[in-house]
């Protein structure tokens, strides 16, 4: 690798033959043809919700399909429409796809992977904050049903991740506080001191944090559900809202009212739960309800959320730290509903 092409930071997400790099930095799109070349692929595909001029040329045969970030998106439909475009094109299992976009982006092609011919590589270049702090890795691919938020995906490792900091120059300021929502949670599972550092290094903190995590629960049967904090909250806001607020936004809200219900359940005293507050406020984030979203729309999205069993499950900070809490009861679920503030 040339100097010019070297990334900032190289996080391994070690997972045995499905290990691989995510690089961190500005310009490392370059990289992209030296990773499709590894991967020995005759044909690639390239999903993109960005112009064509922002990715090299990868010197192999291409399909480029644009696509539309948003949660609006991110459906079966769709995926549909991608894997029967791979199809027509002629994509084989020993080919490649590429993603280019955001989180919404990164999921759904994702998932077009793992399907099409039961798996075919995927390399993700992630352009906005919040994909490149968390969606584009760990391998969790999904699409979103009327009736929940990521209810149908799969575990799909990607081939490379490619996290190109020039791209964040280009988000508005919004998406950009947006993605601010996923990096305050880290505070509260093992990133606390986070604010003190740059955007690159907070990237590259957040990946390596993730990475820690997956390499030990890949599939989800325990420590991986930290990853989760703020999150049962926040995906039935992005639903109550018709995804009004964003995913960040959301996540935000949701890790206020984490710390609350931690101290209404007794793990965590008020100061904790005050923390909570004051980090995700420190980015910039809402803490706040937003005015009219009723506490029982709520509950019912909560209701449907992946952790839940046989009742309402939270990751929720304690003495020894975050971990899933499940069998909440609903009233206290409610009641501090009814404590958070709502607007303003």
């Amino acid at each position: 690798m040339t100097q010019q092409l070297a990334a900032r930071h190289q996080v391994e997400v070690g997972l045995g033959d499905r290990s691989y790099t995510v690089h961190i930095g500005p310009g490392v799109r370059a990289l992209l043809p030296a990773a499709v070349a590894r991967l020995g692929a005759r044909r690639a595909v390239v999903v993109s919700a960005r112009p064509a001029h922002w990715l090299p040329e990868l010197g192999v045969e291409t399909l480029r399909i644009d696509a539309q970030d948003g949660e609006v998106n991110k459906t079966l439909a769709t995926v549909a429409e991608l894997t029967g475009a791979f199809a027509r094109f002629g994509l084989t299992r020993d080919d490649v796809i590429v993603s280019c976009g955001g989180g919404t982006t990164t999921d759904m092609v994702g998932l077009a992977a793992s399907l099409y011919h039961r798996g075919t590589p995927v390399i993700h270049l992630p352009t906005s904050l919040l994909a490149q702090v968390d969606a584009s890795i760990g391998g969790k691919t999904g699409v979103n049903l009327p009736e929940g938020k990521n209810l149908v995906g799969a575990y799909w490792q990607p081939a490379e991740v490619l996290c190109d900091t020039d791209f964040l120059d280009t988000l508005p300021e919004a998406e950009r506080i947006n993605g601010y929502g996923e990096l305050a949670r880290c505070h509260f599972i093992g990133a606390p001191d986070l604010h003190a550092l740059d955007l690159v290094d907070q990237i590259a903190t957040s990946v390596a944090l993730k990475a820690s995590v997956v390499t030990r629960d890949e599939r989800d049967q325990g420590l991986r559900h930290i990853l989760n904090y703020g999150h049962t909250l926040g995906h039935a806001l992005e639903l109550a809202t018709d995804f009004r607020l964003r995913h960040g936004e959301s996540v935000a809200i949701g890790t206020v009212y984490a710390g609350l219900l931690a101290a209404a359940l007794g793990r965590v005293d008020a100061a904790r739960a005050q923390e909570h507050r004051t980090v995700v406020a420190s980015y910039g984030l809402p803490v706040t309800l937003p005015e009219g979203v009723g506490h029982d729309t709520l509950l019912r999205y909560m209701r449907r959320d992946k952790k839940a069993g046989a009742g309402l499950a939270f990751v929720l900070d304690g003495p020894a730290g975050a971990e899933l809490v499940r069998d909440v009861p609903e009233t206290v679920v409610l009641d501090t509903l009814a404590a958070m503030p709502v607007g303003g």
